[in-house]
């Protein structure tokens, strides 16, 4: 990959790349084994602009498969490995994958999933790991038998990512930063640069992944900084006590956590704590959930004001930025929006509204940067106030120095452990069970994770409620849904609040939970 991978295999010969729980990876080793993988790929009959789908742990192998589709002109879909086969099966179907390459961890997941009846034919599906089941071909003997000689560059690839949707299924968000036939496969080099640049991450340092690389901030935050030739030193999970070592041992400068992480860290025994020492570390970020300001000023106190938080999406990418100082400044603020990122606060009557008052956020890339929602210009439509500008339905404010605040979140979306999850979709598994005539799905606070599934349930008449039809419709929920959108409690109700148009007024239920709490960003 001479735009991207060659020369950082040159400058960096056998130092670290890549690492995770199996082993080490070298710049020159992920450089061939790049080169070998877009062999296969192209061998297989990909060319620029087909799909292909990842299914995989964070392990060495993901970044090999990211890499080799950016140079090849592929669009990659990271897929939820949390997702049932189901899930995975609409997003083959919806993302128009013509590959998938899984882990053997994962290949009976996807196995199941291609054997549904709406999953497309694909070109070729391989799996890592030693003795893939059928039928999936053997990832490594696929890279055995390719060249390693480069193949030539044909376009930009980039990422889809699919987000939970308020409609019930998950929907892929195609950025404008990494689609088109125009751009050039170095402008993914030029973007981990300004990451590493804008963020506080040394030219050449190394990032710690303990979050599913399958999340857009996990993936930013990660592999745009190996672009620029930062180390990834990955885990599958998180174990607070183990990411310490890790960063000593490593000598990690930057890592990405969320601020269930922070409370895991702060729990960690005292003496364990006093022995870390983490000199190494030169940027810490958190994002995508509320943050409690008693756990943010422990994390500052125990790393140092090193500790930044951004906030952003899937469809928006970073929006904001604020470093420890700023917010010791200004607790509960997000920043200022970055240099090129416009924002503008609407009101429900559609004016614009005055400083320090609140309204819809809805932003303007400056470098004319917009997303689509894949197959849905509805949807698409829908979040933009004019082209360009958009809304990902979250509510806010400016201050008088142009700091950006955030007084709710978009409606009903629940965060739990940092996890987008959108009610409509479990609502909709919830009324397909024969006992319950209408159900409503909303937030109630976890200590650890921020906000917990709750379910309320309005049973039909010929049933009655029991901890045991609680425990039914529980396991209802787990198998047709990812585990951690099933409800961890089920209420039943009488008759659930709805206005007389069907409109359900969820904060009914809802605030008796939030009493004397702030649910709030």
């Amino acid at each position: 990959m001479a735009q991207l991978i060659e020369p950082l295999s040159q400058g960096l010969g056998d130092e670290l790349a890549l690492a995770d729980e199996r082993g080490t990876t070298s710049w020159v080793e992920f450089n061939e084994r790049v080169n070998r993988l877009m062999s296969a790929l192209s061998s297989a009959g990909l060319t620029k602009n087909d799909t292909l789908a990842i299914l995989s742990e964070n392990r060495r192998e993901y970044y090999e498969c990211m890499a080799a589709a950016t140079h090849l002109g592929l669009r990659y879909v990271p897929i939820n490995w949390h997702w049932v086969a189901e899930e995975v099966s609409y997003v083959l179907e919806n993302s128009d994958s013509n590959a998938l390459l899984v882990s053997d961890r994962f290949a009976g997941l996807a196995a199941e999933a291609l054997a549904q009846p709406d999953c497309p034919p694909l070109k070729i599906a391989a799996a890592m790991g030693e003795d893939p089941p059928a039928p999936f071909l053997g990832y490594e003997a696929l890279l055995a038998e390719s060249s390693p000689e480069e193949s030539p560059a044909t376009g930009l690839g980039g990422p889809m990512f699919y987000t939970s949707g308020t409609t019930g299924r998950p929907k892929g968000v195609v950025s404008g930063a990494f689609s088109g036939d125009d751009k050039p496969i170095e402008l993914m080099m030029f973007v981990g640069k300004s990451i590493v640049g804008n963020l506080g991450m040394p030219e050449v340092g190394r990032t710690l992944l303990v979050g599913p690389v399958y999340h857009s901030a996990q993936w930013a935050f990660s592999f745009l900084p190996l672009l620029a030739g930062n180390a990834v030193v990955m885990r599958h999970g998180f174990s607070a006590e183990e990411t310490l070592d890790l960063i000593d041992e490593y000598g990690i400068t930057n890592i990405h956590l969320v601020p269930t992480q922070f409370v895991r860290l702060l729990r960690v025994e005292e003496k364990r704590r006093k022995s870390f020492d983490g000199s190494s570390l030169q940027a810490v970020w958190h994002g995508a959930a509320p943050c409690s300001p008693n756990t943010k000023r422990a994390m500052i106190d125990w790393w140092g004001e090193k500790v930044s938080e951004y906030y952003g999406s899937t469809e928006s990418a970073i929006i904001s930025t604020i470093s420890s100082q700023e917010w010791l400044a200004r607790p509960g603020s997000l920043g200022k929006p970055l240099p090129n990122l416009e924002v503008r606060v609407i009101k429900e009557d559609g004016s614009t509204a005055d400083t320090g008052e609140s309204g819809q956020l809805y932003f303007r890339n400056q470098m004319g940067t917009d997303f689509e929602y894949h197959k849905d210009p509805e949807k698409t439509e829908a979040a933009h106030l004019e082209p360009g500008v958009f809304s990902v339905g979250d509510i806010g404010y400016l201050d008088e120095d142009g700091y950006l605040y955030m007084s709710d979140r978009k409606i009903d979306m629940i965060i739990s452990g940092g996890v987008n999850i959108y009610p409509a979709e479990i609502e909709g598994v919830l009324v397909a069970h024969s006992a319950v005539a209408d159900a409503a799905v909303f937030g109630i606070p976890n200590e650890e994770f921020g906000e917990e599934v709750k379910a309320a349930v309005e049973l039909l008449p010929e049933f009655a409620a029991s901890d045991e039809l609680a425990e039914e419709i529980k396991t209802h929920c787990r198998d047709h849904l990812a585990g951690y959108k099933t409800p961890r409690s089920v209420d039943f109700e009488e008759k659930l609040p709805r206005h007389p148009t069907g409109k359900l007024y969820k904060r009914i239920l809802r605030d008796r939970y939030w009493e004397g709490l702030d649910r709030k960003i």
